[in-house]
This record gives C-alpha cells, sequence and structure tokens, in this order.
C-alpha cells in the first residue's frame, strides 16, 4: 500500500440573507456565508485535501463557480463526486482531520452531525472523521465576524500500489 496526504483550506464572507450551512449542517445564525455553491466551507476544505492527496488539482477546477450547474449546490453532493474520483483512481480514505476557523456562532453543538454527514457521504466510519472548531479570540477577519474559514489535512492509501 501507499500511503498520501494532501491539505486543504477554504475562507467565505459571512453575509445577511443567507443560510449558514457547515458539514452539511444548516446552523441557525443571523448570517450565512457567501458562495456560488452553499459555501460550505468545511466540506470545501476536505474536498481539497482529497483532490490535493489523489493529485485532482483543487475544487476550483473541478467546479468552477463560472458554471451554473453548481450555483447553489450542496456541497455534500460535490463531496460525493470527489469521492467517486478517489474511488476510481483506487483510494480510499484514512482518516479525515479537519477544523473550522469562527468566533460565532460556536460550532460544537453540531459537530456530531457534520462528522456523521461527511462519512455518510464518503461511506466510511464516523472514527475516520474528525471536525474541531476554534475562534482566532477576536483577532483577524473571522475574529471579527466577518467570514468563517476551515482548514483540512486527509490521508488515502492506495491499495492496488506496491
Amino acid at each position: 500500500m501507499s500511503f498520501r496526504i494532501g491539505i486543504g483550506y477554504d475562507v467565505h464572507k459571512l453575509t445577511t440573507d443567507r443560510k449558514l450551512i457547515m458539514g452539511g449542517v444548516d446552523i441557525p445564525y443571523e448570517k450565512g456565508l457567501l458562495g456560488h455553491s452553499d459555501a460550505d466551507v468545511l466540506i470545501h476544505a476536505i474536498m481539497d485535501s482529497m483532490t490535493g492527496a489523489a493529485k485532482l488539482g483543487d475544487i476550483g477546477r473541478l467546479f468552477p463557480d463560472t458554471d451554473d450547474r453548481y450555483k447553489g449546490i450542496s456541497s455534500i453532493k460535490l463531496l460525493s463526486e470527489v469521492n467517486r474520483l478517489l474511488t476510481e483512481k483506487g483510494y480510499i480514505i484514512g482518516n479525515i482531520d479537519a477544523v473550522i476557523i469562527a468566533q460565532k456562532p460556536k460550532m460544537m453543538p453540531h459537530i456530531p452531525q457534520m462528522e456523521k454527514n461527511i462519512a455518510d457521504c464518503l461511506g466510511i466510519d464516523t472514527d475516520k472523521i474528525n471536525v474541531k472548531a476554534t475562534t482566532e479570540e477576536g483577532l483577524g477577519f473571522s475574529g471579527r465576524g466577518e467570514g468563517i474559514a476551515a482548514k483540512a489535512v486527509c490521508l488515502i492509501e492506495n491499495r492496488e500500489a506496491k
């Protein structure tokens, strides 16, 4: 077996009149994230970590924001497509570790459902998915409540490699 690792990062601006979707969970909050899709920064960071590990480029190339097919689309659907591409190349997911960077709202109550949504989409056990959340103690754009970011790493294995 051979192992590969990828890293992902995403950030979106908070705005009014949008839902806040994180890890496929609709989180009650007065603002949501601005983006072409549902702007789920957690799923976007995870997808980029997966595509990076498998040398598939990035999600901007796979799902360009100039393509109306992806306007308002659920990022969970896009995650499913990235997983299909990994599977086609003979990869399986070892584990995913991710962190959401947001001053507000509190993410902790929603993390178990996020992990379940991600694991269900990828067809893996929840023990292979770890999501954390942190604030920036009032510093930077996320600390000022202007946006939310996420970072992720993904370990994949190629079962066909010797």
